[in-house]
């Protein structure tokens, strides 16, 4: 049976105070629930359900056109949560999805972690299958763990013991650094087993989905946490500033990938790069430069200043400065007039 996974994108996020659903909310012009996805899909599962609500309508849409875009043989699954009431009752709306996929595993994440990879999600399953785990909680360790629920092993072998939150946690378990990043591998089976079990007896009323966990390592089924190499994972945006945060964190990790492609970024002041940009060796890009979308440019360019790139293609010895391009193929050699702007 082919692995499958479950994204957690039914979230109001009221501190981001946004018209639209928090999980389209951009991440260097592209929406976090897009990261999410292409990390799934980048390690390799082609089975996602997504867990809607909170405008339910703007996020299938946009999945609609994510799946044409992506030119995807089928049209990525979506089940509604009509009530927020925590995470575990999230993915009780997908228990006919799980169904469907018994005797294989599920990735269950979140929509508003941008930066979870698909190196971090395949190194996570490996090890959830080595060692026949019924869930494998990937794990970070963050400089400061506070407001995260820390892991907590067996001394002897490694194994997870619990997830103990930090409202919970006396002085010792806080002292504890790697802590949940809220992203799980089950065998779909065990978690079947265990998903109408989950209670909600607790101050909030909500089912959590480490109750599941909890269930499990009580009927004496194995758990393992997998620490990831890169704490980032954990990261998510609850309102703008960390919104911002994450911004900057992509963008820093964008251009140090572009240089070490060898492109020439003199000052990185005022440039914005999206991630699925790629440029060729030796281009200059210069400051005020914004490339986004699925932007292609080629080798000995200069692009910028204040150039904006989106969608489009650029051939080898371009030179773009001051101009603006979406959706359109420059030949090499193509130098459009400064204050040209260029659309299909």
């Amino acid at each position: 049976m082919e692995n499958c996974a479950i994204i957690l994108a039914a979230g109001e996020g009221k501190r981001m105070k946004s018209r639209g659903p928090k999980v389209l909310c951009q991440v260097l012009f592209k929406p976090m629930l897009e990261w999410v996805i292409d990390a799934v899909e980048g390690a390799h599962i082609g089975n996602v359900c997504v867990v809607t609500g909170h405008l339910h309508s703007e996020v299938e849409s946009f999945l609609a056109s994510l799946a044409q875009t992506k030119k995807r043989l089928s049209p990525f699954e979506h089940v509604y949560q009509a009530q927020q009431k925590g995470t575990g009752h999230a993915v009780m709306m997908a228990e006919e999805f799980l169904q469907r996929h018994r005797g294989g595993n599920v990735l269950i994440l979140n929509g508003d972690a941008p930066f979870l990879n698909p190196e971090t999600i395949q190194a996570a399953l490996a090890e959830h299958i080595e060692k026949g785990q019924a869930v494998t909680v990937i794990s970070a360790e963050p400089r400061d763990p506070f407001g995260y629920g820390r892991i907590v092993r067996n001394p002897k072998n490694g194994n997870l013991l619990a997830i103990v939150e930090e409202k919970e946690a006396d002085e010792e378990t806080k002292k504890i650094r790697e802590i949940n990043s809220g992203a799980y591998w089950f065998q779909v089976d065990s978690l079947l087993a265990v998903l109408s079990g989950i209670q909600n007896n607790n101050s909030t009323g909500e089912y959590y989905l480490p109750d599941a966990i909890k269930l499990l390592i009580s009927q004496s089924q194995k758990a393992g946490a997998y620490l990831a190499d890169d704490s980032s994972v954990v990261l998510g945006a609850n309102d703008r500033a960390q919104l911002a945060e994450l911004n900057s964190i992509a963008k820093e990790r964008v251009l140090s990938r572009l240089m070490a492609d060898g492109i020439d970024i003199p000052c990185p002041d005022g440039i914005l790069i999206g991630p699925d940009v790629t440029a060729g060796r030796d281009t200059r890009i210069l400051p005020g430069s914004i490339l986004y979308g699925n932007t292609s440019v080629g080798s000995g360019c200069v692009i910028g200043p204040n150039t904006l790139l989106e969608n489009t293609t650029a051939g080898n010895n371009c030179i773009l400065q001051n101009v603006q391009c979406r959706a359109v193929t420059l030949s090499d050699g193509q130098s459009p007039e400064p204050f040209t702007t260029l659309r299909a």
